[in-house]
């Protein structure tokens, strides 16, 4: 290009030659860009257009239109080049958005091709009392079948019994702490636990903080993440570490009457209803429950476990603990390749009826 400006008599350090190395570099600069806004296009061309006849014009007027119909035909040549190339970029742009888009319904779909799963499972399980050794309580195998349900995808699905968690609403009654049950003490029980490291000002804040929001608010939490606003429950808290457990495992929004379910309630959550319950008893209970040949149609069990037989002490458990549940967690991840979508929400039982509370999709 030089020596063809140099064989029509223009100097290499002329301001024509100059303007038009700026130009030519401004389409190649155009070309290689990923990054435009809607209206890029229609500017940079109008731009280049103005430059353009300004050049043509500069041409014509001080070397008589020598080689400008060369330098036409390369300037022409230059801007289609750089339009093929953005074409190409938006065509292949637009056909990865659409891919991706597609994958994104199927792995929708997916998910909740589990979650409905899930529910189906609930419905068909025993309505008189609900345990660990129910269908709705194995997943796994669920989710193991999965990958024969769809071509190149699949899910994994947990359920979780909300009544086996400490209901957080039960904490208040009016503007003060609610005494029966005694869901106050539950928590401490719970935060007192070594697992989560907390000492005794920390619970103190945590337990009294959550009954201000819910007083403050006047109204019942919505959803356990609202204790993250809440003063004293960090990120590290709520959602666990490495080595410590998540306190929104052990706690729940979501409960009709407040009592706990001993069937399915973590082995935290039993600890946390009495000091008296070790960790080793809080194992074997666990084992008990699991059991084909264990009685857990009753709360009784759980009395023989903790040696209670006083019938007013169990009057006063019964207050407090359950064998049956109403409100459950169910959490399904779509997958498929190196991509994932993931959904929850908690449904109501009553009888073989399933009724989605809450739903959110991440």
């Amino acid at each position: 290009m030089k020596s063809i400006f140099l064989h029509h008599g223009y100097k290499p350090q002329s301001k024509l030659w100059q303007q038009f190395c700026e130009f030519a570099g401004s389409i190649i600069s155009f070309a290689s860009s990923r990054q435009r806004r809607d209206n890029s296009n229609c500017k940079l061309q109008s731009q280049m257009t103005f430059r353009l006849c300004t050049l043509f014009l500069k041409l014509g007027s001080h070397y008589n239109n020598r080689g400008i119909a060369l330098i036409t035909v390369i300037l022409i040549v230059s801007i289609l080049v750089a339009v093929a190339i953005e074409l190409n970029r938006s065509t292949r742009a637009a056909i990865y958005d659409a891919a991706n888009l597609s994958d994104g319904i199927k792995l929708t779909y997916i998910a909740k091709s589990g979650f409905y799963g899930a529910e189906a499972l609930l419905a068909n399980t025993n309505n008189n009392y609900i345990t660990l050794r129910d269908n709705w309580a194995n997943t796994e195998t669920l989710s193991a079948q999965s990958p024969t349900l769809f071509a190149d995808g699949y899910f994994i699905v947990i359920v979780e019994d909300e009544a086996g968690k400490i209901p957080l609403n039960k904490l208040v009654n009016g503007n003060e702490y609610n005494h029966n049950p005694d869901i106050k003490e539950v928590l401490r029980q719970l935060l007192i636990q070594p697992e989560f490291g907390l000492d005794g000002i920390i619970i103190n804040v945590i337990v009294d903080s959550i009954k201000d929001w819910i007083v403050a608010k006047k109204a019942p939490l919505d959803c356990i993440e609202e204790l993250l606003m809440v003063k004293g429950i960090t990120k590290d808290i709520f959602y666990g570490t490495d080595k410590k457990p998540a306190l929104a495992a052990y706690v729940t929004a979501d409960s009709d009457d407040g009592k706990i379910n001993i069937n399915t309630a973590p082995k935290l959550v039993l600890r946390a209803l009495s000091s008296n319950i070790t960790v080793g008893l809080a194992d074997q209970m666990d084992e008990y429950r699991r059991e084909e040949v264990s009685k857990l149609s009753t709360t009784d069990w759980f009395f023989t476990k903790i040696n209670v037989t006083d019938n007013v002490q169990k009057q006063q458990w019964n207050i407090l603990i359950k064998v049956n549940s109403n409100y459950f967690k169910i959490i399904s991840v779509g997958k498929m390749k190196n991509m994932q979508q993931g959904l929850s929400g908690i449904v109501k039982k009553a009888g073989q009826s399933i009724q989605i509370i809450k739903w959110r999709q991440d």
